[in-house]
């Protein structure tokens, strides 16, 4: 019986934390886009992250000039 005065504090604690964290991510925007992620990896990566020097005739960047 004694070891009730020990484990409903805690709960009391553990609850209080997660109320917290979750009312956290509500404010910081964690549930703003709940689509967004199942769609995005639908999405076709065949497009390059950092534009390179390719022009569109030349898919390997070079030019003219470069050629021997």
């Amino acid at each position: 019986m004694e070891i009730l005065y020990l484990l409903i504090p805690i709960a009391v604690i553990v609850l209080v934390v997660a109320i917290w964290a979750f009312l956290w991510a509500i404010k910081s925007g964690q549930f703003e886009d709940l689509e967004g992620p199942a769609y995005r990896i639908l999405m076709d990566d065949d497009d390059p992250r950092i534009p390179g020097p390719a022009t569109e005739n030349e898919p390997s960047g070079r030019t003219d000039d470069q050629k021997q």
